[in-house]
Protein backbone atom coordinates (compact mmCIF):
# COMPACT_ATOMS: atom_id res chain seq x y z
CA UNK A 1 0.00 0.00 0.00
CA UNK A 2 1.22 3.76 -0.97
CA UNK A 3 2.09 5.04 2.12
CA UNK A 4 -0.39 8.56 3.04
CA UNK A 5 1.70 11.04 3.95
CA UNK A 6 -0.56 13.88 6.73
CA UNK A 7 -0.14 17.39 6.61
CA UNK A 8 -3.06 18.94 7.60
CA UNK A 9 -4.07 18.78 11.01
CA UNK A 10 -7.15 16.21 10.18
CA UNK A 11 -5.73 12.98 12.39
CA UNK A 12 -8.53 10.92 11.93
CA UNK A 13 -7.55 8.78 9.27
CA UNK A 14 -4.01 8.13 11.64
CA UNK A 15 -7.06 7.39 14.35
CA UNK A 16 -8.48 4.96 12.41
CA UNK A 17 -5.13 3.69 11.31
CA UNK A 18 -4.38 2.31 15.07
CA UNK A 19 -7.45 1.82 15.97
CA UNK A 20 -7.80 -1.29 13.74
CA UNK A 21 -4.09 -2.36 14.16
CA UNK A 22 -2.18 -0.13 11.55
CA UNK A 23 1.16 0.95 11.47
CA UNK A 24 1.42 5.24 11.96
CA UNK A 25 4.35 7.51 11.51
CA UNK A 26 4.67 10.23 13.97
CA UNK A 27 6.81 13.23 14.75
CA UNK A 28 8.22 12.80 18.61
CA UNK A 29 10.30 15.64 20.66
CA UNK A 30 13.82 14.22 18.70
CA UNK A 31 13.04 11.68 15.92
CA UNK A 32 10.35 10.50 13.96
CA UNK A 33 8.47 7.13 15.25
CA UNK A 34 6.67 4.33 13.93
CA UNK A 35 3.63 4.34 16.48
CA UNK A 36 0.92 1.76 17.00
CA UNK A 37 -1.71 0.91 19.92
CA UNK A 38 -0.14 0.20 22.61
CA UNK A 39 -2.50 -2.35 23.61
CA UNK A 40 -2.57 -4.38 20.79
CA UNK A 41 0.16 -7.08 21.21
CA UNK A 42 0.11 -8.16 17.33
CA UNK A 43 0.64 -4.82 15.97
CA UNK A 44 3.58 -4.37 18.42
CA UNK A 45 4.71 -7.12 16.79
CA UNK A 46 4.67 -6.46 13.55
CA UNK A 47 6.33 -2.78 14.01
CA UNK A 48 9.12 -5.06 15.42
CA UNK A 49 9.65 -7.25 12.17
CA UNK A 50 9.39 -4.09 10.23
CA UNK A 51 12.50 -3.01 11.87
CA UNK A 52 13.73 -6.10 12.08
CA UNK A 53 14.50 -5.24 15.25
CA UNK A 54 14.55 -8.36 18.57
CA UNK A 55 11.82 -7.89 21.00
CA UNK A 56 14.03 -7.97 23.69
CA UNK A 57 13.34 -4.63 25.98
CA UNK A 58 10.80 -2.81 27.61
CA UNK A 59 9.48 0.79 25.40
CA UNK A 60 7.59 3.23 26.98
CA UNK A 61 4.18 4.34 26.32
CA UNK A 62 3.43 7.55 24.97
CA UNK A 63 0.32 9.51 26.79
CA UNK A 64 -2.02 12.41 26.37
CA UNK A 65 -2.40 12.38 30.06
CA UNK A 66 -2.61 10.66 33.16
CA UNK A 67 -5.86 9.75 32.83
CA UNK A 68 -4.92 7.72 29.76
CA UNK A 69 -1.54 6.58 31.58
CA UNK A 70 -4.33 5.21 34.48
CA UNK A 71 -5.61 2.58 32.02
CA UNK A 72 -2.01 0.67 31.67
CA UNK A 73 -0.63 1.63 35.19
CA UNK A 74 -2.07 0.10 38.70
CA UNK A 75 -2.52 3.19 40.35
CA UNK A 76 -1.17 6.91 39.90
CA UNK A 77 0.59 8.20 43.18
CA UNK A 78 1.15 11.85 44.07
CA UNK A 79 4.48 11.63 43.07
CA UNK A 80 3.43 11.30 39.40
CA UNK A 81 0.81 13.72 39.32
CA UNK A 82 3.65 16.39 40.88
CA UNK A 83 6.04 15.56 38.13
CA UNK A 84 3.62 15.11 35.32
CA UNK A 85 2.48 18.74 36.38
CA UNK A 86 5.88 20.04 36.44
CA UNK A 87 7.44 18.32 33.51
CA UNK A 88 4.82 16.94 30.79
CA UNK A 89 4.81 17.42 28.23
CA UNK A 90 8.60 17.23 28.23
CA UNK A 91 11.58 14.95 28.12
CA UNK A 92 10.41 12.81 31.55
CA UNK A 93 9.53 9.02 31.67
CA UNK A 94 8.05 7.92 34.78
CA UNK A 95 7.77 3.72 35.21
CA UNK A 96 5.03 2.56 37.46
CA UNK A 97 3.44 -0.82 38.00
CA UNK A 98 1.31 -1.74 35.00
CA UNK A 99 -1.45 -3.13 34.67
CA UNK A 100 -2.47 -6.20 33.06
CA UNK A 101 -3.66 -4.33 29.70
CA UNK A 102 -0.26 -4.00 28.61
CA UNK A 103 0.76 -6.49 26.52
CA UNK A 104 3.83 -8.63 27.48
CA UNK A 105 5.69 -7.78 24.54
CA UNK A 106 5.43 -3.53 25.79
CA UNK A 107 7.36 -4.30 28.87
CA UNK A 108 9.49 -7.59 27.70
CA UNK A 109 7.77 -9.55 30.54
CA UNK A 110 8.34 -6.77 33.34
CA UNK A 111 5.84 -5.63 36.08
CA UNK A 112 6.59 -1.83 35.05
CA UNK A 113 5.85 0.02 32.15
CA UNK A 114 7.02 3.52 31.26
CA UNK A 115 5.22 6.41 30.39
CA UNK A 116 5.83 9.51 28.64
CA UNK A 117 3.91 12.82 27.14
CA UNK A 118 5.55 14.15 23.96
CA UNK A 119 5.37 17.72 23.16
CA UNK A 120 5.16 17.85 19.52
CA UNK A 121 1.49 19.32 18.92
CA UNK A 122 0.71 16.86 16.54
CA UNK A 123 1.86 13.96 18.39
CA UNK A 124 -0.63 15.05 21.11
CA UNK A 125 -3.83 15.98 19.08
CA UNK A 126 -3.25 12.10 17.98
CA UNK A 127 -3.19 10.85 21.53
CA UNK A 128 -5.86 13.28 22.68
CA UNK A 129 -8.54 12.16 19.72
CA UNK A 130 -7.31 7.98 19.61
CA UNK A 131 -7.68 7.72 23.49
CA UNK A 132 -5.30 5.30 23.90
CA UNK A 133 -1.59 4.51 24.88
CA UNK A 134 0.67 4.63 21.71
CA UNK A 135 4.07 2.00 21.37
CA UNK A 136 6.64 3.20 18.95
CA UNK A 137 9.73 2.97 18.16
CA UNK A 138 12.40 4.87 15.99
CA UNK A 139 11.24 4.83 12.48
CA UNK A 140 14.82 4.00 10.98
CA UNK A 141 16.24 0.56 10.13
CA UNK A 142 19.71 1.31 11.70
CA UNK A 143 20.41 3.59 15.14
CA UNK A 144 22.84 5.27 13.34
CA UNK A 145 20.30 7.09 11.04
CA UNK A 146 17.92 8.94 13.42
CA UNK A 147 14.52 10.70 10.87
CA UNK A 148 14.04 13.92 12.24
CA UNK A 149 11.36 14.21 9.28
CA UNK A 150 8.42 12.69 7.31
CA UNK A 151 10.50 12.57 4.27
CA UNK A 152 13.27 10.65 5.52
CA UNK A 153 10.60 8.18 7.02
CA UNK A 154 9.32 7.54 3.89
CA UNK A 155 12.88 6.57 2.40
CA UNK A 156 12.61 3.87 4.46
CA UNK A 157 8.89 2.54 5.06
CA UNK A 158 7.23 4.13 2.13
CA UNK A 159 4.39 1.24 0.66
CA UNK A 160 5.12 -0.51 4.05
CA UNK A 161 3.53 1.59 6.61
CA UNK A 162 -0.34 2.98 6.02
CA UNK A 163 0.69 7.11 7.03
CA UNK A 164 3.00 9.53 8.54
CA UNK A 165 1.81 12.39 10.07
CA UNK A 166 3.78 15.41 8.82
CA UNK A 167 4.69 17.54 11.78
CA UNK A 168 7.77 19.34 10.57
CA UNK A 169 11.28 19.00 11.21
CA UNK A 170 12.34 17.58 14.76
CA UNK A 171 14.32 20.25 16.17
CA UNK A 172 14.19 19.00 19.85
CA UNK A 173 17.39 17.18 21.61
CA UNK A 174 16.38 16.75 25.04
CA UNK A 175 17.40 13.85 26.30
CA UNK A 176 14.54 12.16 28.24
CA UNK A 177 14.95 11.74 32.38
CA UNK A 178 13.76 8.65 33.67
CA UNK A 179 12.67 8.11 37.09
CA UNK A 180 10.99 5.20 38.98
CA UNK A 181 8.48 5.61 40.89
CA UNK A 182 7.56 1.94 41.57
CA UNK A 183 10.24 2.50 45.32
CA UNK A 184 10.26 4.46 47.92
CA UNK A 185 12.00 6.97 47.10
CA UNK A 186 11.99 7.36 43.82
CA UNK A 187 15.03 6.26 41.67
CA UNK A 188 16.70 7.63 39.06
CA UNK A 189 17.23 4.87 35.87
CA UNK A 190 18.61 7.60 33.53
CA UNK A 191 19.62 11.31 33.79
CA UNK A 192 18.35 13.20 30.80
CA UNK A 193 17.86 17.13 30.56
CA UNK A 194 15.52 17.18 33.47
CA UNK A 195 18.29 16.92 36.57
CA UNK A 196 17.95 15.28 39.86
CA UNK A 197 18.14 18.34 41.97
CA UNK A 198 14.68 19.50 39.82
CA UNK A 199 12.84 16.25 39.98
CA UNK A 200 13.62 15.98 43.79
CA UNK A 201 12.45 20.23 44.42
CA UNK A 202 9.42 18.86 42.64
CA UNK A 203 8.63 16.01 44.51
CA UNK A 204 9.47 17.21 48.26
CA UNK A 205 7.60 20.49 47.83
CA UNK A 206 4.77 20.69 50.33
CA UNK A 207 0.52 20.77 48.86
Amino acid sequence: MKTKIIKSNDLYYAVDVLLSGGIVGLPGDTVYGLAVNGLDGAAVSRVYKLKGQPEVKPVSLLVPDLNVAATVCAGIPRSARLLAEEFWPGPLTMVLPRRDTVPYIVTAGSYTVGISCPGNPKTQNLLRLAGIPIFALTASLTDTHLPKSAEEVLKNFDWKINCVIDGGRCTNDAEPTVVSLTTEPYKILHQGTISEDRIRQVLTSTP
